[in-house]
């Protein structure tokens, strides 16, 4: 399949693993590019620029193939040292990026400088078209179906997509919602030129997370997750759990004493380390992870390799049999 996205990365399929905090290591990275998508490592999954550095490395011994880097920007009370993040970057010879969070603008000198690629990552129409004002390349349009944050104005696919496609002159991809084939062709035939799969990848063989997390994405439905910072306008939409519960406790103590939700009320239910706790350690109870709506859509727990061929056929089979087929020729 030929899209502007495939034409853009280098790639076989137009289909992207997502940067995600303490999943996007080289193992799953390589996977996914080796079986024709766009891996991602997440940079800030590494404490340090050397260790970003080291991954590069790792990944590029497991891959012939073309992998990005992701890198979010966040505020923060000590914030990252993103110019070394970004020097390890192309100094591990890594042309793709994908950006998230804050405005990447400040660091996009410097990687289009060295022939990177950027992707930025969006939650609504006036927020990718100022991706493409500042020069990225191409935007990942995530609409509220998705895990993490869907931002704030809780527009899903359906509309987000084609309001996209109304308003963008550069290549985007769906992200939210993304499984399959069916998936796919949906997004293709609202404007996209690819999609973005995160939660879906957490739930394959390659996938480095604790295999009670894959079988917790397999027992899901589509109605177990929650939104939760909703309050301070940090919405993240996560699994169901007992922390989850928690945290939704606290916030309508606060909503019905009339108090305004502070961060450091939740902090150590949504802390990074009660996180690595989930995805590393297996302890599903510790804290708050992302995950999307898509948990109804997982059944299985494939390697990358199956599960892209298996979306590339439902697609292809979509398009050229059940779609092809509902046109009546004899009106011709």
């Amino acid at each position: 399949m030929k899209t502007r996205i495939t034409e853009l990365f280098g790639i076989k399929h137009p289909i992207i693993q997502g940067g995600m905090h303490y999943v996007g290591y080289a193992e799953l990275a390589a996977a996914v590019s080796n079986a024709g998508g766009l891996g991602i490592l997440t940079g800030l999954t590494q404490p340090t620029p050397e260790d970003l550095a080291k991954e590069i490395a790792r990944c590029h011994e497991m891959t012939d193939k073309p992998f990005g880097v992701n890198l979010t920007f966040l505020p923060a009370f000590t914030a990252p040292p993103y110019p070394e993040y970004v020097d390890a970057i192309i100094d591990g010879g890594v042309n793709i990026v994908e950006t998230a969070g804050r405005n990447p603008q400040e660091h996009l000198p410097r990687l289009q400088e060295a022939g990177v690629r950027i992707i930025h990552k969006c939650t609504s129409v006036r927020h990718a078209l100022k991706a493409e004002s500042i020069g990225c390349d191409a935007v990942s349009v995530d609409g509220f179906e998705c895990g993490g944050h869907p931002g704030e104005d809780d527009i899903p696919n359906m509309i987000l997509l084609p309001r996209a496609a109304e308003e963008l002159s550069i290549p985007f991809v769906s992200s939210g919602g993304m499984a399959d084939g069916r998936s796919l062709v949906a997004s293709l035939a609202l404007g996209a030129d690819g999609m973005n799969m995160g939660t879906r990848f957490i739930a394959t063989r390659e996938a480095p997370v604790h295999e009670n997390v894959k079988k917790a994405l397999v027992a899901a439905t589509e109605l177990d997750t929650r939104l939760i910072m909703r309050p301070i306008r940090n919405t993240e939409r996560v699994l169901s759990n007992a922390a989850v519960e928690e945290i939704l406790r606290i916030e309508r103590e606060r909503q019905e004493a009339g108090e305004q939700l502070q961060i450091d009320d939740i902090r150590h239910l949504v802390a990074g380390t009660e996180n690595w706790k989930v995805l590393q350690e297996g302890q599903m109870d510790a804290g708050a992870w992302s995950c999307g709506m898509v948990a109804g859509l997982i059944h299985d727990i494939p390697s990358c390799q199956e599960l892209l061929d298996s979306i590339m056929a439902e697609a292809e089979m979509l398009i050229q049999q059940r779609l092809a087929g509902m046109l009546d020729q004899s009106a011709a």
